[in-house]
């Protein structure tokens, strides 16, 4: 990766993440700065793979666990343009077997207390993550216990199975109350497959990774690009994010990314390279369109940037707390600069994955950020973070 121009001081930023590698709390990392479009920086910290002592690079391929919701987000984007189905449209108009579904009963400590839903969540509400929807992995409504038992998300799934595994599920709230995350994106993308009568990873290939030049992306690993394949590490005590020392962890969420798995995860079974991550951000950044190829209009990407929450609901996550967030169609919107940050992050525009992968843009600033590492859990970690003000000092 070519830097296009370097007008800004990243030294800062460069040192504030070597420390974290310096103190055993993250084993690599990687990221890129762009201005507008232009690559501004783009460095590398520590290892892919620490054992075998093969450092991180560009082409370094990474588990980007979350990251790859955007992605799901612009691909249905580009059937709704194409006129595929309307945002407001319910779920079961295009998915008949969640026609009758139930939901908790408000209070309830038993997943088995049900009552009719009140009404069909919406696409739109897939998209936002306000449907009614749990995820099962975060233990945050009772009803996760049967996400769980039912194996919605068995690597031997297919998409349309785990649409009706998550159909004989009850929501766990009534669609529009609140923001939850949850399986709406993977509902999202069994829905490309039902538009275009494509596997959702052959929709990707085709109209998206193919056209971008993302050739290091996608559900399974080919056998040239294992040699690059990072080591995936989690922490000594995940529950406390700050305490040196890391272990390789295996990939039990996934599966084996060597073999073709059934399961193409819209919401989180993708890998890839910062380079080809970057591409794909780029052509969010200049509003749809890389290379002169438009993927997306300018007020379809905008849908994604800007709120589509209900007055008074806003992101709460379990595990990390994320205050003055609220949420579009694919990514999460700051409506107050966090710690440390200037009031341009306002409307900043974001998502991550779980492995600590993390994906920003500013838009009162042109300023965007990437980092790619590979600690599980890293979601939401303080590398991020310090990341990130960092960048934004340098570009004050």
């Amino acid at each position: 990766m070519q830097i296009s121009r370097a007008p800004y001081d990243f030294a800062p930023m460069h040192r504030a993440v070597q420390r974290y590698v310096d103190g055993d709390l993250l084993v690599g990392a990687v990221a890129v700065v762009l201005d507008g479009t232009d690559l501004v920086d783009v460095h590398a910290w520590g290892y892919r793979d620490r054992e075998a002592g093969t450092p991180m690079t560009t082409d370094s391929v990474l588990r980007i666990y979350s990251n790859t919701k955007p992605i799901t987000s612009v691909a249905a984007l580009m059937l709704l343009e194409q006129g595929k189905y309307q945002l407001d449209d319910p779920l079961s108009a295009h998915l008949p077997q969640f026609q009758a579904l139930t939901m908790l009963r408000p209070g309830t400590k038993d997943p088995d207390d049900v009552l009719p839903a009140p009404r069909q969540p919406t696409i739109r509400e897939l998209f936002c993550h306000n449907g009614g929807f749990s995820y099962g992995i975060f233990a945050e409504s009772v009803v996760d216990a049967k996400y769980l038992a039912a194996r919605v998300f068995a690597p031997e799934t297919s998409l349309e199975e785990l649409a009706n595994r998550v159909a004989r599920v009850p929501l766990a709230n009534a669609p529009g109350v609140r923001w939850q995350y949850s399986v709406s994106t993977d509902l999202l993308a069994r829905l490309v497959e039902v538009w275009s009568g494509e596997t959702f990873g052959h929709y990707l290939e085709r109209c998206i990774f193919a056209p971008l030049g993302m050739h290091d992306t996608g559900f399974t690993l080919r056998p040239e690009q294992r040699e690059r394949f990072a080591a995936n590490y989690v922490p000594v005590e995940p529950k406390n994010p700050m305490k040196p020392g890391l272990h390789l962890a295996p990939d039990s969420i996934v599966g084996d990314y060597t073999k073709r798995r059934a399961l193409e995860s819209g919401g989180g079974g993708l890998v890839s390279t910062i380079a080809d991550y970057t591409r794909f951000i780029q052509m969010i950044v200049n509003d749809g369109t890389f290379d002169e190829t438009q993927f997306l209009k300018p007020a379809t990407v905008a849908l994604m940037r800007n709120n589509a929450l209900p007055p008074g609901v806003g992101v709460h996550l379990p595990n990390w707390p994320m205050p003055n967030t609220v949420f579009g169609h694919g990514f999460a919107i700051k409506t107050k600069p966090a710690a440390g940050e200037p009031m341009s992050a306002v409307d900043e525009y974001h998502w991550g994955g779980l492995a600590g992968t993390h994906s920003w843009i500013s838009p009162r600033t042109g300023i965007a950020g990437i980092i790619f590492t590979q600690r599980l859990p890293g979601f939401w970690h303080p590398f991020s973070h310090d990341f990130k003000r960092e960048v934004y000092r340098a570009v004050s």
